[in-house]
């Protein structure tokens, strides 16, 4: 395996959220402090039993129709576009690179249900049947035919998503690699099934560590993210860990399960971080885990914790890579992003309201139900 002591430099960034159609769009709202949650009925229309739930979706939906690719694939490339842009790939760089996505649902949107502006398709008669559309999307569009992969880890994929394309660059698998994550979790059939969990959210306001929070605000997301060996002014992402529980095949240990010894393994190797990135999707059981990983982990000196669901909603497997491209945005500024107002922190825990200096890492976790826990390591340049 080839060291990287300094980390893998962060060049391009690519999103696509109920916030935007780019980095640019995203920084703006949350330094403007713009959430933009709606009732679901103005999406799915008044009949919908869950027309009176907050959602977030992409407003610009004509992004996500085409007569080839499905709704979830048109959001990737996309994504993926703006971040080859920015990183300034070549053709024959692009052919060599390493390219992961992650999804939860894959491509659900347009498949179990209905896509406006988009003719259904028999089954198996058209590519967004199978999960891995996007990624074949991805190589096609751009002439990627290095390492492909991709991954299903739940509401973690996205983060997973980086850290495999870390590997891979790390392994000199390949020089360059592309992350990208996508989910549009607004389609009737899951959100029944998210409905009968009890894990959607009534309050317009997503307040992850209020007592009574009981569900999460559900968005649609995409989002990528180039990594390589390039030197110069570059955030940088250092490390990448991941762990299982190994207790429940839906649940989450209230008590925080492993996380505490992901936390702990990357202190031992960059210190105590600054800020704190949480995964803070607004369930009962979340509000729970969350607090007492960071008690075990924290027992002195407490990072500020920047919440970033409030802002986008919970985009499931889009969500990692999706909250730690806003965070490497602020962070090439050299800033922490601020949290929205009149949220509830965890006890002995600040939650700030302005942009933080950012004068050391950031740790961002993501959980996949089921117990599988991701942690990353970002720096400032």
């Amino acid at each position: 395996m080839v060291v990287f002591p300094t980390g893998l430099s962060i060049t391009g960034l690519g999103a696509l959220s109920v916030l935007g159609k780019s980095v640019a769009e995203h920084h703006q709202a949350v330094r403007s402090r713009q959430a933009a949650f709606q009732p679901l009925g103005k999406l799915l229309g008044e009949n919908s039993p869950h027309a009176k739930r907050p959602g977030a979706w992409i407003e610009e939906r004509s992004l996500l129709t085409n007569r080839k690719w499905s709704p979830a694939t048109m959001a990737a490339l996309h994504v993926a576009r703006e971040a080859i842009s920015e990183a300034g790939w070549t053709a024959g760089e692009l052919k060599d690179t390493a390219l992961v996505v992650g999804t939860s649902r894959g491509n659900a949107a347009g498949w179990l249900g209905p896509w406006p502006g988009r003719r259904p398709f028999r089954l198996m008669a058209a590519s967004n049947t199978i999960h891995s559309e996007p990624a074949s999307a991805i190589s096609i569009e751009f002439g990627i035919t290095g390492p492909n992969h991709v991954l299903a880890s739940g509401c973690a994929a996205g983060l997973d998503a980086i850290g495999i394309a870390m590997m891979l660059v790390q392994s000199g698998a390949a020089e360059r690699a592309l992350a990208v994550a996508v989910d549009l979790p607004l389609v009737p059939l899951l959100l029944d099934n998210y409905a009968a969990s009890g894990l959607l959210a009534k309050s317009f306001q997503l307040d992850p560590y209020h007592p009574s929070t009981g569900g999460f605000i559900p968005g649609e997301g995409a989002a990528a993210l180039t990594v390589e060996a390039r030197v110069g002014d570059y955030v940088r992402v250092m490390h990448y860990g991941c762990n299982a529980d190994a207790t429940d095949p839906v649940g989450i240990p209230a008590d925080g399960g492993r996380t505490p010894e992901l936390l702990d393994k990357a202190i031992s190797r960059f210190g105590m971080p600054l800020a704190i990135c949480p995964h803070a999707t607004g369930t009962a059981v979340q509000s729970l885990a969350d607090p007492a990983a960071f008690e075990r982990s924290f027992s002195s000196g407490r990072p500020s914790l920047h919440l970033l669901k409030p802002w986008v909603g919970h985009t499931i497997g889009a969500s990692g890579l999706l909250e730690s491209v806003i965070l490497a945005r602020f962070l090439r500024e050299g800033q922490f992003p601020p949290n929205l107002s009149g949220l509830h922190a965890p006890a002995g825990f600040q939650l700030p309201t302005e942009a933080l200096d950012a004068g050391g890492p950031i740790y961002k976790l993501s959980h996949g139900m089921g117990g599988h826990n991701a942690l990353l390591v970002l720096t400032p340049p």
